[in-house]
């Protein structure tokens, strides 16, 4: 009988600790995924999981991207805000298990002894009790709750994964803008240096009668027009090189150059399918988990509706003597249990069901719009990688040909069969073209870099290896 009971006991103890969780569970919603990109590259391999800045070749940007990667503030932060988010899931963790607190004290009162006013006394009292609280989670209120703290966990997790993929993409394509930007100074001044040289000789010329203002002021009208290039470009530099510093987390200043801008060969775009998006990108995993959150804090919500449950208890010895605090007379203890229900709120427990559950519809539909910005942004970078492409070799055939309309035209002028006209025209296209080309270079290795970032991968995690890796500890977050 004894055993029966007590076999009774376990299963009603079982129940209530177990016991159900109100709420809905969590059902991944289902994606329209396209079938295929709308451009694709059939001789690319699979390189999202790889570290690919590496692929350039240049030790200079491998080492600007190994600094960001440490020292980089919004990466920090981010790293800092998964602890955060660590230790409120310890919080919301903890109430699913008793309670336990030791407290000691002591007192000193004037009181009367036996209802006489005339026979106050001074009395000490000493006590030490250990006691214990425990709500049980009889309706799943803490569990969701704790559900919902492990979801922001990873999703904080993956907020820092997506810092990393915006961080690393972001110092990539400022390095080569930067190198871009570079060459547009080189051939500015290139450029200013031949018009200098011949700016003289037509003063020279000019001076003896040979030709007329006309073409000396158009001469000089060239010259300056490649001179004032020069500051544009030098203080565009100055401020990608502020920003580059920024992201690597120091302050303004300079630089190192590596590899120029012809160099810089843009990494193989890699390979995949459209549904491979929703495992690699950060920023779909943090949607995602995010919506788990909002989903459990349904639950959360609905269990306001049923009974509370808690235990109370303490233990402890008690004395109006410190000597005598330990003797077997002075021990105390007490146990109690307490029931709550809500049976009027004026719709205080609707409201909050309503709220829990419209941010649930808020986070179900940020989840489908980071799936649908994802795939409009890989096909994006590869209609523009793909046009790019086309477009360069365009330019590149429109530069030497522009290389030798100038030439034929400055000796036609110098045999004396055309204007000085036409060799302003064809020196000033030319100079354009060849500042329109390498801008089109960066454009090409951007559009790269942009596919990179837009197919995520497992490459982030490269960028955490040892020799790159974010200081600082990062949370380890519970199984998922």
């Amino acid at each position: 009988m004894r055993n029966t009971a007590k076999a009774a006991l376990v299963a009603a103890i079982s129940l209530m600790i177990g016991g159900c969780m109100v709420g809905p569970n969590y059902v991944r919603p289902s994606i329209d995924t396209p079938p295929a990109w709308r451009v694709s590259d059939q001789n690319a391999k699979d390189l999202a999981n790889t570290a690919w800045w590496e692929q350039f070749n240049d030790p200079v940007l491998n080492d600007l991207i190994a600094t960001a990667l440490r020292e980089n503030k919004d990466l920090l932060i981010a790293t800092a805000r998964i602890e955060e988010y660590a230790g409120y899931y310890g919080i919301t963790r903890s109430q699913l298990y008793p309670q336990v607190a030791l407290g000691a004290g002591a007192s000193r009162q004037l009181g009367s002894v036996g209802g006489a006013d005339l026979a106050n006394r001074t009395y000490n009292t000493y006590d030490m009790l250990l006691s214990a609280s425990w709500e049980i989670d009889l309706w799943g209120k803490i569990r969701r709750q704790s559900e919902a703290a492990r979801a922001q966990i990873v999703a904080s997790e993956e907020g820092r994964q997506g810092v990393i993929l915006t961080l690393v993409s972001s110092v990539a394509g400022g390095y080569i803008n930067l190198r871009a930007l570079d060459r547009q100074l080189e051939i500015a001044k290139a450029t200013a240096r031949s018009r200098g040289d011949s700016y003289k000789i037509f003063q020279d010329r000019y001076a003896g009668g040979v030709i007329s203002l006309l073409e000396l002021s158009q001469n000089k009208s060239q010259y300056e027009e490649a001179l004032a290039t020069i500051p544009q470009l030098e203080k565009t530099i100055a401020q990608q090189e502020n920003a580059l510093s920024a992201l690597l987390g120091r302050n303004p200043g300079p630089i190192a150059r590596g590899k120029d801008i012809d160099a810089l060969t843009p990494p193989v775009a890699p390979a995949g399918l459209p549904s491979s998006l929703l495992e690699r990108r950060p920023d779909i995993r943090e949607a995602e988990q995010k919506l788990i959150a909002a989903n459990a804090q349904i639950g959360v919500a609905k269990a306001a509706y049923y009974p509370s449950i808690s235990l109370t208890g303490a233990l402890g010895v008690a004395s109006g003597n410190l000597s005598e605090l330990f003797n077997g007379a002075s021990k105390v203890w007490q146990y109690g249990g307490s029931l709550g229900l809500p049976i009027f709120t004026a719709g205080l427990l609707a409201g909050q069901v309503q709220v829990a559950e419209s941010v649930q519809q808020q986070a179900l539909f940020a989840y489908q719009k980071a799936i649908q910005d994802a795939f409009r942004g890989v096909n994006d970078a590869l209609i523009d990688q793909d046009r790019t492409r086309v477009q360069l070799a365009t330019q590149r055939q429109q530069v030497e040909s522009l290389k030798v309309y100038s030439d034929t035209a400055r000796l036609r002028y110098d045999n004396g069969y055309t204007s000085f006209l036409e060799v302003v025209d064809a020196e000033r296209s030319l100079f354009n073209a060849q500042l329109s080309y390498t801008q089109t270079q960066q454009v090409l290795v951007q559009a790269s870099i942009n596919l990179y970032k837009a197919m995520g991968g497992g490459w982030v995690a490269e960028g955490e290896k040892p020799g790159t890796s974010v200081a600082g500890n990062g949370a380890t977050s519970p199984t998922r």
